[in-house]
């Protein structure tokens, strides 16, 4: 992870939160990339120890999904520099609510690759008992 850039007193509570909210888009495709990596090693495992064609497709599929929300958060944490500019109620509720959104599908689809790899990782012990 990156170091964390510290707050200052004077800095507004709106640059405060940017500041926030583009340290946590950091951290997210931070925790994509490496799950690239991960998946990698998953496919691998799976083409040489399990042979299992559904969890092959599962894998494949969450590394498709990783790959497309790795690329709408790139192109989020672009945007975020017209949050800078917001000067009305509205445009900062659009921010949030992009940015809620974008933390939502984070999680939803870090469950779901946790959810896989468990999958993966308990077929490889179960293979190994024999």
């Amino acid at each position: 992870m990156n170091t964390v850039k510290p707050f200052y007193t004077h800095e507004s509570d709106s640059n405060i939160m940017i500041k926030k909210d583009r340290q946590e888009v950091t951290d997210w495709t931070d925790d994509l990339e490496y799950i690239n990596e991960e998946l990698e090693y998953l496919l691998d495992i799976e083409d040489r120890m399990l042979n299992n064609a559904q969890l092959y497709k599962q894998l494949h599929n969450i590394r498709r999904e990783n790959q497309l929300r790795l690329g709408i958060l790139y192109r989020y944490e672009g945007t975020m520099r017209n949050a800078d500019e917001c000067d009305t109620l509205a445009c900062d509720a659009f921010y949030l609510h992009k940015h809620e959104k974008n933390r939502n599908e984070y999680l939803a689809l870090v469950k779901k690759y946790r959810k896989i790899k468990l999958n993966v990782l308990s077929k490889i012990l179960s293979n190994s008992k024999r």
